[in-house]
């Protein structure tokens, strides 16, 4: 759930995530790993973005990987054949504090072969750089602070000068379903809209709820059918909501086709 979040934000907000992370407002155009000719490598979020001089790779981790630096070197030969004349930004985003060495790894070494990369822990970083963008908001609370229900209820309060009552929205679900990795469930309704709230939560909860399950039944098939169930009980959850069906489709990965069938059926039920 949260890397689908991250990637999300990372889509919707690209201008706000040029500004952080190549120090400049730019259009980032999406770019898939099918057009660098070869099926993508699995990483928790990985997120290809390009203008016409430059392609960001963004990664968000919430648990350190000990092949993030063989990745990373991986994708930017993949895109140096694609696009010999471009540069490229490479970053790690890490979300959740750990002691773990690997989140200092900034370079793959192989023989001859050195590529470095750039790192981020989320824990380190000020709190004033994600309260300046409304594409960062949802990562102040993982930033650097003794206080993070103070920083959760400055983002409250950022959100609700929001203008765009859908960004407004989105910004919020985000924020809650993150937050979930450094505050308790009660604080975090406590000071986010309650309706929104409910959607961040119920995710966690089913998410938790299908890996238990997945576990227990130990089958392929089992574990399909608890993340097709999970995904349509979000979908209504935000239906009820008024979340827009773009978005729906993003968070949860269903198409708009299946995310209509679902509000039908539930018309039905009324």
């Amino acid at each position: 759930m949260f890397d689908t979040i991250c990637k999300f934000l990372a889509e919707t907000f690209s201008a706000d995530f040029a500004t952080w992370l190549l120090g400049e407002s730019i259009d980032l155009t999406e770019l898939s790993p099918s057009e660098l000719s070869l099926e993508p490598i699995r990483a928790d979020a990985l997120i290809l973005r390009q203008s016409e001089q430059i392609v960001l790779h963004l990664e968000f981790q919430t648990e350190p990987k000990s092949d993030v630096p063989f990745r990373m070197a991986d994708y930017r030969l993949r895109v140096y054949r694609r696009f010999p004349h471009k540069r490229m930004r490479q970053v790690v985003v890490y979300l959740q504090q750990t002691n773990s060495e690997l989140v200092w790894q900034t370079r793959f070494t192989l023989e001859n072969t050195c590529h470095g990369f750039g790192v981020i822990r989320l824990w380190e970083q000020p709190v004033e750089v994600f309260l300046r963008s409304p594409g960062l908001l949802p990562f102040a609370v993982l930033s650097q602070t003794t206080d993070r229900p103070q920083v959760l209820q400055q983002v409250a309060e950022a959100i609700t000068d929001l203008a765009d009552p859908r960004v407004q929205s989105n910004i919020a679900a985000s924020t809650a379903v993150l937050a979930g990795l450094v505050l308790e469930k009660a604080l975090i309704r406590r000071l986010l809209r309650r309706e929104l709230m409910q959607e961040s939560v119920i995710y966690q909860d089913i998410k938790d709820e299908g890996r238990t399950e997945g576990r227990t039944e130990g089958r392929t098939e089992g574990r399909t059918e608890g993340r097709i169930e999970a995904q349509h009980e979000i979908a209504v959850k935000l239906l009820e909501e008024g979340i827009d069906l773009d978005t729906i489709a993003r968070v949860t990965g269903l198409t708009i086709e299946q995310i209509q069938q679902l509000q039908e059926r539930a018309a039905q039920d009324l």
